[in-house]
């Protein structure tokens, strides 16, 4: 009982942070060792930052008016 609970909590944090647009580190790690062994895996803040510029561009900055 206490697993199934422990993974329902785990889908909906997941599922939350797929929809703010967080991405999932944890998932980057395994597709890389999956299916590009010979790539050197990004520490977890390189992970974000090119997550972040690839999402918003321009370093950080935002470019639109609103």
């Amino acid at each position: 009982m206490y697993r199934k609970i422990t993974q329902t909590i785990q889908r909906i944090s997941q599922s939350m942070r797929l929809m703010v647009g967080v991405p999932e580190y944890s998932t980057y790690v395994e597709h890389m060792k999956n299916a590009h062994p010979d790539r050197s895996i990004m520490s977890h803040a390189e992970f974000f930052r090119e997550r972040q510029e690839a999402r918003y561009g321009s370093k950080g900055r935002v470019n639109r008016c609103c």
